[in-house]
C-alpha cells in the first residue's frame, strides 16, 4: 500500500523534518534530495500553519518564514511534483487539521496519492477522531500516522493495535524542541507497543544529536529530528544544503552503529 515500511526494511530509521518553503519552496526541495543522498530513509515535510500548537518556537518561526515567503498548500504540491521526478523516497506530511479540512479530505488527499504522500501527521486530531478523515486518506493510499505520548498511558495499546505506517512516539511532555535531557521512561511505552503490534515504532521530540541518537535507536525503529535541521536552516538560509548533510550523515550514522 504504501512505502513507510520501506524506510524501516534496511535497520534503523532516520528521520528528518523539514517546514516546507522555509526559506523558499526551491531550497526544500534541494534540502530534501540533500537529506536523501545523506542517509535520511524517510521525510517529514512540514505544512506551515498560523497556529502550530505542538511546535516549540524553532518550528514556529520557521513557519513564519514560510507563510512570510508566500507558501501555500498548491504551490507545495506543485514543488512535489517537481521532485517527484528525482526521487521517490517516503515522505509523510506533517500538518494540522484545519488545513486539510479547509482544503477538503478528498480534494487533498487526491493530490496526496498524486505526488506519493505514503502518510500524514496530525498532531491536533486525538486518536478518538481519527475516523474524521482517516476513511479518505486510506482511499488515496495515505497512511494516518498514530501518536503516543508520554500521557497516553492505558490508551497505549488500543492506538498501536490500530496503528498504520508506523507510530510517532513522542519522548517528552509539551512542545517540539531541543532537549539536553529526555528523562520519559520510553523503554516501557515501546514494550507496550511491540505487545500488541509489529507496526515500527520512532521517537521523535527533542532529539538532536547523535549521543541521544544512539540511545534512541536502542529501544525504536527510528529516530525522529526536527528542530536541529531548522535551527541549521535558520543559520545559513539558502547555503544550508552542505550543513543540512554534513548532520544527517552524522545522526544516520550514530543510529546504524
Amino acid at each position: 500500500m504504501s512505502k513507510i515500511k520501506d524506510a524501516f526494511k534496511n535497520g534503523k530509521a532516520f528521520i528528518p523534518f523539514i517546514t516546507a518553503g522555509d526559506p523558499s519552496l526551491d531550497k526544500t526541495k534541494e534540502f530534501i534530495l540533500t537529506m536523501e543522498k545523506a542517509g535520511a530513509d524517510l521525510i517529514e515535510v512540514g505544512i506551515p500553519f498560523s497556529d502550530p500548537i505542538a511546535e516549540g518556537v524553532v518550528i514556529q518561526e520557521a513557519d513564519i518564514r514560510a507563510l512570510s515567503a508566500g507558501t501555500t498548500t498548491d504551490k507545495i504540491f506543485d514543488m512535489l511534483r517537481s521532485l517527484r521526478r528525482e526521487t521517490d523516497i517516503p515522505i509523510v506530511f506533517m500538518t494540522y487539521l484545519n488545513p486539510v479540512f479547509h482544503y477538503g479530505y478528498e480534494r487533498f488527499f487526491s493530490l496526496c496519492e498524486e505526488v506519493n504522500i505514503s502518510g500524514i501527521i496530525i498532531p491536533d486530531m486525538p486518536y478518538e477522531e481519527k475516523g474524521e478523515c482517516e476513511k479518505e486518506a486510506l482511499a488515496h493510499s495515505v497512511e494516518v500516522v498514530s501518536m503516543i505520548a508520554p500521557t497516553s498511558e492505558e490508551r497505549i495499546k488500543s492506538i498501536a493495535s490500530e496503528a498504520r505506517g508506523f507510530i510517532y512516539v513522542v519522548s517528552s511532555m509539551g512542545v517540539t524542541g531541543i532537549r539536553t535531557q529526555i528523562k520519559t521512561d520510553l523503554k516501557s511505552i515501546l514494550a507496550s507497543i511491540k505487545e500488541v503490534t509489529d507496526v515500527p515504532a520512532a521517537i521523535g521530540f527533542g532529539i538532536h544529536n547523535p549521543e541521544q541518537a544512539r540511545e534512541m535507536s536502542r529501544i525504536a525503529d527510528g529516530v525522529i529530528v526536527g528542530s536541529a535541521i531548522i535551527k541549521i536552516i535558520e543559520k545559513y538560509g539558502e547555503e544550508a544544503a552542505p550543513y543540512i548533510a554534513d548532520y544527517v550523515q552524522s545522526m544516520k550514522e550514530a543510529i546504524r552503529q
